[in-house]
């Protein structure tokens, strides 16, 4: 599993004036969750998942934490755990993002973003990153959170670009409409969002959000083709 192998993922837009940042602070709009999936690669059961969003010490400022885990015979390939983690702060209902970590064993991914310079700099693997930042740019977790306030607001941008290893990709989002799923934690409705790097890319990432539950992703399918490569699925909550 690679660290962005299921995820996705120009100056910077000014600092907001601080009655906009007290403004974003006092309306929290997303909610902390812990929720546990189970992760299946070709509807085989590889490991488990876990993702946990957390409010940080200051006011307006969240850490996102995401690790999955192989089990049975893929833990003689998957040995380590892989870990993703964002820290962000939200300015007039958008996330911005501020730091990311990502490792799988020795391979790391670090970088700090630095809205004032408009860049984004740490290492990918070894290697030194300095990233011109687009308005509006995610990391492969924080992407998540923009989609949730994206869709409770009801403004989803067609693309988002990304900051993936060591660089920056645009990708296509497009809202597929609400689907009924059934899950482990009940019946939910859902709306459905999914991801690309282009129009005819055969590669789609989509994820199904649950707006009852604060739009909190509760399953996930990567597909090639039309075929089923890996997906998550949820099996605990807590709110």
């Amino acid at each position: 599993m690679a660290l962005s192998g299921i995820s996705t993922v120009v100056l910077a837009a000014p600092q907001a004036p601080q009655a906009e940042a007290t403004q974003a602070v006092a309306d929290p709009g997303i909610e902390p969750f812990s929720a546990h999936y189970v992760a299946e690669w070709r509807d085989i059961s590889v490991g488990v998942s876990d993702l946990k969003l957390e409010r940080d010490s200051r006011p307006g400022h969240y850490h996102y934490r995401w690790t999955i885990s192989a089990r049975g015979i893929f833990r003689l390939v998957y040995s380590s755990d892989v870990t993703q983690e964002s820290w962000f702060g939200m300015v007039d209902q958008h996330i911005r993002p501020e730091k990311y970590r990502a490792a799988e064993g020795s391979s790391t991914v670090s970088f700090d973003f630095d809205w004032d310079a408009g860049h984004a700099r740490g290492s990918s693997e070894g290697k030194p990153v300095d990233l011109v930042l687009k308005p509006g740019t995610q990391d492969l977790m924080s992407i998540q959170v923009e989609i949730m306030l994206d869709l409770k607001n009801g403004n989803m941008p067609a693309v988002f670009s990304i900051i993936d290893k060591d660089q920056i990709k645009d990708f296509i989002y497009t809202r597929e409409g609400p689907a009924k799923l059934h899950t482990a934690i009940g019946s939910l409705d859902t709306l459905v969002v999914a991801s690309r790097r282009g129009p005819t890319d055969s590669r789609v990432l989509r994820m199904w959000f649950a707006p009852a539950l604060g739009f909190v992703p509760v399953q996930a399918e990567r597909t090639r083709d039309g075929k089923l490569e890996f997906a998550m699925r949820i099996r605990s909550l807590k709110r």
